[in-house]
């Protein structure tokens, strides 16, 4: 099978694969938007460009909803892509919020520009239950299997003429409270795998909910705000879970001097997470047996007594002075994820020079990004550049591992061995120079081992 790689070669942002179905027909894999350093060579339009030609495209089919997956949508549209927009039932919810505050950011802030680019969205979504085959063109045919990277996330299993194309998109890892871990198809010829943590292995997360809960009584001694930059989507709704958990297993017992956890606030402060927050609940048939099973016994998992909700923004600077000038501890959760605009910056501006308060890091933070420079500089007392203003770091830092939510190398390889039928060609995407060669040579190491032959390729 040919497959074109229109992204997420060079570095973990812009997925984009081609799979060629014949003379005038392709399937398209993701239409990610290139962030970071993938972006810079590209610089300008031509990041958003799309540098194929759209009208052999029968459907585009969407992994999952994180923007590096789904930010060119717009810009596919606009190419002349008339196809339909193939995704599971929880994606097909959240799609929809996703572009809309695309839309806001690049294209237009006019309500009613907006609305018409979602309404051409909404009609051409089509939800597809999980584990059932869809027709797409022809003698080909999809199923989407359930990825565990975020609510909604899936591989892709392509059959076209006896062939079988796996798609990983973004795998999950285990223990992670609101999605099942991925489960390997039964086997494939070709697989198109990412390779994010190819190259490390995760540790603890069997008990990161214990760490934080530790985390947050050392923090809350010094009588301030515990801030945790979050992405909106995924890694709010997993931190309220777990939160909601500490909470109620802390009940009457202090958490600080004076303060029982049942009193302790878990201030949401994110427009954007909070809808997806509600969505989420929505969507709990999709949960994994524990966490319905919580919910079915009248706990409130991600809308829990103590959880407030900050929506506006004369509200939301109210509540960053309120706090920096109290003495009340508090919880709070912010976008964006590394700190690089959104809410949170307000927060850090107010408190990261005041030693009573504390910033907890639950998530990767990239060179140049703000929370990289105040996760490296802040224990040595250093200082962040934010907005133009040089703060000083007094705050106490803390840096809390086991909440990424790809899998590591061991489960990549696992997604591999842990079919019946292994691939005979595998193609390794979505991740760094370091970490591809590392999984490629882990790959070929276990074929050898089992006495299989493949090729491994990491496609430029």
């Amino acid at each position: 099978m040919t497959i074109h790689h229109h992204g997420a070669v060079d570095g973990v942002t812009g997925s984009c694969h081609e799979l060629v179905l014949g003379p005038d027909a392709s399937l398209l894999i993701d239409c990610g938007l290139f962030q970071g350093e993938d972006a810079a060579p590209r610089g300008g339009p031509d990041q958003l460009a799309i540098g194929f030609d759209v009208r052999r495209v029968k459907a585009l089919v969407v992994t999952h909803v994180h923007i590096d997956h789904v930010g060119r949508i717009p810009w596919l549209l606009a190419a002349g892509f008339e196809g339909p927009i193939l995704c599971s039932e929880p994606s097909a919810r959240l799609l929809p919020l996703v572009l809309e505050d695309a839309f806001k950011l690049s294209l237009s802030r006019q309500t009613e520009a907006v609305a018409r680019y979602l309404q051409v969205i909404e009609q051409r979504l089509v939800a597809l239950p999980y584990d059932q085959w869809h027709h797409v063109h022809d003698e080909a045919r999809i199923r989407l299997r359930r990825a565990g990277h975020i609510l909604g996330s899936a591989y892709v299993e392509c059959d076209v003429a006896g062939h079988r194309t796996v798609f990983s998109g973004d795998l999950g890892a285990p223990h992670a409270p609101l999605l099942d871990p991925p489960v390997p198809p039964e086997g494939c010829d070709t697989l198109v795998i990412e390779s994010t943590y190819g190259d490390r292995r995760h540790e603890g997360r069997a008990r990161r909910r214990e760490r934080l809960a530790a985390v947050l009584r050392r923090a809350l001694r010094d009588q301030g705000t515990v801030l945790i930059p979050a992405f909106s989507i995924g890694r709010t709704q997993e931190l309220l879970y777990e939160l909601e958990d500490i909470i109620e297993e802390g009940g009457d017992g202090e958490a600080v001097d004076g303060l029982p956890w049942r009193e302790l606030p878990v201030i949401l402060d994110s427009p954007l997470a909070t809808r997806f927050t509600r969505v989420y609940r929505g969507l709990a048939r999709f949960w994994p047996v524990e966490a319905r099973a919580r919910r079915a016994a009248g706990r409130r998992p991600l809308a829990f007594e103590q959880r407030l909700t900050v929506d506006d923004h004369v509200a939301h600077q109210r509540m960053v002075r309120h706090l920096a000038e109290s003495r009340r501890p508090a919880i709070v959760i912010a976008a964006s994820g590394m700190c690089t605009g959104g809410r949170i910056v307000n927060y850090l501006k107010a408190m990261l020079g005041d030693p009573r308060h504390n910033v907890l890091f639950v998530g990767y933070q990239a060179a140049g990004t703000p929370g990289r420079a105040i996760q490296a500089h802040g224990p040595k007392g250093g200082y962040v550049d934010l907005d133009g203003e040089r703060i000083t770091i007094r705050a106490g830092i803390e840096t809390l591992g086991g909440y990424s939510a790809h899998a590591d190398r061991d489960g990549l390889i696992h997604f591999v061995t842990g079919q019946s039928r292994w691939p005979s060609r595998i193609l390794i995407v979505h991740g760094d120079p370091d970490a591809k060669q590392a999984l490629a040579d882990a790959l070929r190491q276990r074929y050898r081992a089992a006495g299989r032959a493949v090729s491994v390729e990491c496609p430029s």
